[in-house]
């Protein structure tokens, strides 16, 4: 009987050729983890361009790519190793400690991208180079069915004068026919790689640790049309010499959220007898970065917007920028950053893939339901029981998600009432200077000087500092930064008013809260409630470059809106009782005297 091969070599590879990279720069990323992993400190992305014709027009392609590095370098065994599939170094978990894991890297990134992948590698000077490769189309016809053992070469002279890292050890990975890039040019591929790759590493490059150089390189002209040096691409945005667009490029454009102190929270998750943290860090965006409100329409603020999401590191090295996380359509989603950091001992929890791109059950957190699953008074703790006895492996990341989805939505929360209340205060400054709230005291001056007292008047006779401190306490909590809360706290007392308002995401179904604090009434308008959006939000948004209909259309809202309002406190009357039916009366109409007052500007 003839040999019935389990997995015939030619059809593994080609279904390895679709292993499922979401593009080239992440390929070349497994390469890269290969260099770093070896101890390189010099890693080199060269692209080399060549000129077609195409009738009669002339068009750069890309050619070849290769990744040097000046590691450790590999011995004949290793080297022939590397080339297998499923192979490596790393297979063994007590090893498991780096970025290398699964043996997949280095043939499966290659094949995706290329129909053939050589690979010189060294240990002692250039001359002990040794040399092999993988040829698809050899593999498809049957030719080559193993890895050739490396044998001795000399390094084709023109990488030799292309670049700048070859040592006394090194790795040098050169694909050709290449065939799956979705780039065709070494330009395209360095710019759209250049910010994947700089987010990778990002806390390698900004800790010195490796430098990586990206070139593109003329076969024919043998110039550079490109040579730099990638730089840090960070999320959170708290490094700094950083590719962020200036101002931002060599100072950080966030702050760590809630502080400095407390940004960053240590999570334990046990497996067996061992005991494994995932750290969980949260930032938001300076006050300085989101000022104005074309801030989301700047260079730093589209650089933002091209990194939403969660950031899943492992080892040191991002997989992802999770954006399951946060719809990257919604703006406030640009100005926050979260990092979740594992160690290699929890893929298998965080369902991290061959090819390192993505952690798959971390990621299916993300469309978790907490206020369903916590019902009835069911705790985080009893619900990881009941997932991890079903032998649910999310049960490990319930505390890690919930923390994540909960900071979140403070962040939001919070961006947006910033947003709101800024656009607020430049909308009363620059049109009407607070004339509604100064109209409001005058109006009260007049019901105290007839005898009316409020709670909140007491407050009036205090010194003026402790005033302007009680007040921006109160404001600072309901969501605006510490220089916004004094400022306003400041013009309030100095200009003697009486109110003030504020916005913030409240948990109450009132559509506003009053609080006498300093001598003031500071009302907040909740963000939450439908009537901010039909009534304050709707007329408060920025009118230029609106036409004559859409004003008159947002004046219709904000009337229909008005009509709702009364309709439902009409509705609220004639679903009360007797008695709370009379108070309610009353309670209009004791309203209703004091509105009439302020709002008559004859009085």
């Amino acid at each position: 009987m003839s040999k019935v091969e389990i997995v015939p070599a030619h059809l593994a590879v080609k279904a390895m050729r679709d292993n499922g990279y979401k593009n080239a720069a992440y390929a070349i990323a497994e390469l890269m983890d290969n260099s770093i992993q070896a101890g390189a400190n010099r890693v080199e992305l060269l692209c080399i361009q060549k000129t077609d014709f195409v009738e009669q027009r002339s068009r750069q392609r890309i050619d070849r790519i290769a990744v040097l590095d000046n590691g450790r370098g590999m011995n004949k065994e290793v080297l022939r190793m590397a080339l297998q599939f499923g192979n490596g170094t790393n297979l063994d978990p007590k090893q498991q400690t780096n970025m290398g894991k699964f043996g997949m890297g280095l043939p499966a990134s290659s094949v995706s991208q290329a129909r053939r992948v050589d690979v010189y590698s060294w240990q002692a000077g250039i001359e002990s180079a040794l040399h092999t490769y993988l040829d698809i189309p050899l593999i498809q016809n049957g030719t080559l069915d193993e890895v050739p053992e490396p044998m001795p070469a000399q390094i084709p002279k023109e990488w030799l004068g292309w670049s700048k890292t070859f040592g006394d050890s090194g790795t040098l990975v050169v694909w050709s026919q290449i065939d799956r890039c979705i780039w065709r040019t070494g330009k395209a591929i360095i710019e759209n790689s250049e910010q994947i790759i700089g987010r990778m590493y990002r806390k390698f490059l900004t800790n010195e640790e490796v430098q990586i150089r990206l070139a593109c390189i003329e076969s024919e002209s043998l110039t550079y049309t490109i040579d730099k040096l990638a730089r840090p691409n960070d999320p959170l945005y708290l490094m700094s010499s950083t590719s962020t667009p200036s101002p931002y490029d060599e100072q950080p454009m966030f702050e760590p959220y809630p502080d400095l102190s407390t940004y960053e929270t240590n999570l334990p998750i046990r497996i067996g007898t061992q005991t494994y943290q995932v750290s969980v860090r949260c930032s938001m965006a300076k006050k300085s970065a989101r000022e104005g409100g074309t801030a989301g329409s700047r260079d730093y603020g589209g650089h933002a917007a091209k990194n939403v999401g969660v950031s899943v590191v492992r080892a040191g090295r991002e997989l992802e920028l999770d954006p399951a996380w946060a719809p990257v359509s919604d703006p406030r989603n640009r100005w926050w950053g979260v990092e979740v950091e594992f160690p290699p001992a929890l893929d298998e929890i965080f369902g991290v893939t061959n090819n390192k791109q993505n952690a798959r059950n971390f990621a299916e957190t993300a469309t978790l339901n907490f206020s369903d699953m916590l019902k009835e008074g069911k705790t985080i703790a009893a619900l990881k029981d009941e997932m991890l006895d079903d032998g649910d492996p999310h049960g490990h990341l319930l505390e890690v998600a919930h923390l994540v989805k909960s900071n979140i939505k403070q962040m939001r929360d919070l961006i947006e009432v910033q947003l709101k209340n800024q656009r607020s205060r430049e909308t009363r400054h620059d049109v009407d200077g607070l004339l509604a709230e100064k109209e409001a005291t005058e109006k009260t001056r007049q019901r105290q000087a007839e005898g009316n007292k409020g709670v909140s008047d007491a407050d009036e006779a205090k010194p003026q500092e402790q005033r302007k401190s009680d007040i921006a306490e109160i404001l600072t909590q309901q969501g605006l930064s510490k220089a916004d809360a004094n400022d306003l706290a400041g013009h309030a007392v100095t200009d003697s008013l009486k109110y003030i308002f504020a916005e913030a995401s409240l948990d109450s179904p009132a559509f506003f809260s009053v609080q006498p604090r300093g001598g003031t009434l500071i009302l907040t308008l909740n963000t939450r409630h439908p009537a901010y959006s039909r009534l304050v939000d709707v007329l408060e948004r920025d009118r230029t470059n609106q036409t004559t209909e859409s004003l008159q259309e947002r004046l219709n809202n904000a009337l229909d809106g008005l009509k709702l309002l009364l309709m439902a406190w009409a509705r609220y009357e004639d679903e009360q009782d007797s008695i709370r039916r009379e108070n309610a009366q009353d309670a209009r109409v004791d309203w209703g005297r004091i509105a009439r007052r302020f709002l008559d500007r004859n009085d």
